[in-house]
């Protein structure tokens, strides 16, 4: 009998493992997929770390996030600079001077003010929708170019029928400032991600390929507590009914260039270009391979039993898990973490953060 099942190898169930382990705790982690790590798996390819699932920059404010995470791993200095691609114009992002400079030659924090001003004002009356949220918020141009066909493939519908507090805020910059994060610390592993969990789980058992929810009752015999940091919907079964997420598809392509986007992480910003961005992975580690690998990134409609990555945080789903939420206040025995089972949009830092959190509470009392 371990005194720990976790099930899960993403970051929530590895800093718990990690820091149950160090306090003499007995722990089997289990895990669905045919490797560790999650969504935040890389794999090196020809020196290259390959991320995956998609683009993950670490950043955070919180020193003892930063500081927790580097005990594993040494990070580089890299700074999110994405570049929007509206049917071959290309625009900084956060929108920043640089992007008023490119959508309409303003030079000056003033000029810039006064064009979106003057085209917020379209929108006179309480939004109602994202889109006009957006306007309200940035004005049509930019709506237009990098914020409608983006929103609307990443959603698979209308801005007009997505909800405005969607959009509470859209970071705008009268500086000439391409840093997408305003947090203290930011990086990529120079390493990738996956050795960190590696160095998480070291001398933890761990099981791959193993569906907690196909063996519940063999599992559910084998711990004293369960930490669960998969879908909350699944583990009941779907009793309630289905959480809404939205998937995702990659294609990843091995080119035999240098350089191919000269950029880690370009949006596509127009409706038309299937995917939602493409990354060029060498470029989170200023690589100089002679090879490149792009991974296109495309928002799909889910359906149960994908794999789920975005929760779609609408009124109806959050009422909905508020429900499940309920459910799982009754389990004693379960400890649900991580962004399926909080039906969270966390960043990587705050799912360290709410594990650290966690363990904290579990063994305040020194159990």
């Amino acid at each position: 009998m371990y005194d720990y099942l976790i099930v899960g190898t993403g970051l929530y169930g590895a800093v718990f493992a990690h820091e149950a382990k160090k306090r003499g705790k007995t722990c089997l982690v289990i895990e669905k997929r045919e490797h560790i790590a999650g969504n935040i798996y890389t794999e090196n390819k020809e020196d290259i770390a390959v991320h995956t699932y998609g683009a993950h920059i670490f950043h955070t404010s919180d020193k003892r996030v930063w500081d927790y995470i580097n005990q594993f791993t040494d990070f580089n200095q890299y700074i999110n600079s994405p570049v929007a691609n509206y049917k071959g114009e290309l625009y900084n992002l956060p929108f920043n001077m640089n992007t008023f400079y490119q959508m309409w030659g303003t030079r000056t924090p003033k000029e810039a003010y006064e064009k979106i001003c003057s085209q917020q004002a379209e929108i006179d009356q309480e939004p109602k929708n994202l889109e006009e949220q957006a306007i309200r918020l940035v004005g049509r141009d930019i709506y237009e170019k990098l914020i409608k066909g983006y929103t609307e493939k990443q959603w698979g519908r209308k801005c007009t029928e997505i909800p405005a507090f969607i959009i509470k805020r859209l970071p705008v910059r009268y500086t000439y400032d391409n840093n997408y994060f305003s947090d203290r610390y930011q990086g990529i592993p120079l390493q990738g991600y996956t050795i960190i969990i590696d160095k998480l789980l070291q001398g933890i058992e761990v099981r791959l390929n193993e569906d907690f929810q196909a063996n519940r009752e063999t599992y559910g015999k084998m711990a004293e507590k369960i930490v669960y940091t998969g879908m909350l919907d699944a583990y009941f079964d779907y009793s309630l009914g289905a959480l809404e997420y939205r998937g995702l598809r990659f294609e990843t392509e091995r080119l035999e260039q240098e350089n191919y986007q000269g950029v880690a992480v370009m949006n596509f910003t127009d409706r038309e270009t299937p995917y939602t961005r493409s990354i060029e992975h060498k470029h989170f580690a200023y690589g100089n391979e002679p090879v490149t690998y792009v991974t296109r990134e495309h928002s799909v409609d889910w359906k149960v039993g994908d794999e789920a990555y975005y929760p779609v945080n609408d009124a109806k789903n959050q009422a909905l898990y508020e429900k499940y939420r309920e459910l799982a206040a009754k389990e004693a025995s379960v400890i649900f973490g991580g962004r399926l089972a909080e039906y969270k949009y966390y960043n990587m830092d705050q799912v360290i953060s709410s594990a650290l959190d966690r363990v904290d509470e579990e063994f305040e009392d020194g159990h």
